[in-house]
């Protein structure tokens, strides 16, 4: 079965799950809900619209660069409280990650995979990695990112995404049947915010078997 690949770097990027009100959390590494996120914004479509399709897909990520875990104060004045009739002021802790790296994986139908790596070299909305104040840089289309290759198999050999080689053993963390249990899954249109659990199994690659050349397969080839 056919994989996708994308790389997600940029200066800053959150990936939380338990936000709420006054304190935004983020994830160690991308996840689903996010990346299914950023991909229905590569193909064009709306919050409102079905994105079972892109949720079916399996995901794994290989954690390149860990980043610094940082968190942004903020604080506003003199805020209308929600019954409308007083104001207070308000503060806020948004935590991101600084500096880091994933290379990303999705394992599925072809077609659709196909779709999205096009979609990703020209994208209709603007990609942001998890928050819309994040961008990516560089880019998050691989060229040579559509491979005939498994999920696990391609996020293996693809070759390391920072300057020469890695420095530390790397985590990988794969969409799996059994595991921990997370609750990143999308159930639904973006508009609904209804989320799902899945499982997924985190393994160290050894930075020994972390591949410095090109990858070990063939461009796939679609259509």
């Amino acid at each position: 079965m056919p994989t996708l690949l994308l790389r997600l770097q940029g200066p800053m990027q959150s990936w939380g799950t338990r936000s709420r009100f006054d304190y935004r959390d983020t994830w160690p590494y991308p996840t689903k809900s996010g990346v299914v996120g950023l991909l229905a914004a590569a193909l064009g479509r709306d919050r409102k619209e079905d994105i079972s399709d892109l949720a079916a897909l399996r995901m794994g990520v290989r954690v390149e660069r860990k980043g610094v875990l940082k968190v942004d104060y903020q604080t506003a004045r003199d805020v209308l409280a929600a019954d409308l009739k007083a104001k207070r002021d308000v503060q806020s802790w948004r935590y991101f990650l600084s500096d880091a790296a994933f290379l990303v994986g999705l394992e599925g139908d072809g077609e659709l995979l196909h779709k999205l790596h096009v979609a990703l070299q020209s994208p209709r909305f603007p990609l942001y990695l998890g928050r819309k104040s994040y961008v990516p840089s560089p880019p998050p289309y691989l060229p040579d990112g559509l491979v005939d290759a498994s999920l696990g198999e391609a996020l293996r050999a693809y070759p390391y995404l920072g300057k020469g080689a890695p420095q530390e053993d790397l985590l990988l963390v794969l969409e799996a049947e059994e595991g921990r249990l997370v609750y990143d899954q999308p159930a639904g249109p973006y508009s609904e915010r209804r989320f799902a659990a899945r499982y997924v199994r985190e393994e160290i690659l050894p930075k020994e078997a972390v591949p410095k050349g090109p990858p070990v397969w063939e461009v796939a080839r679609v259509g």
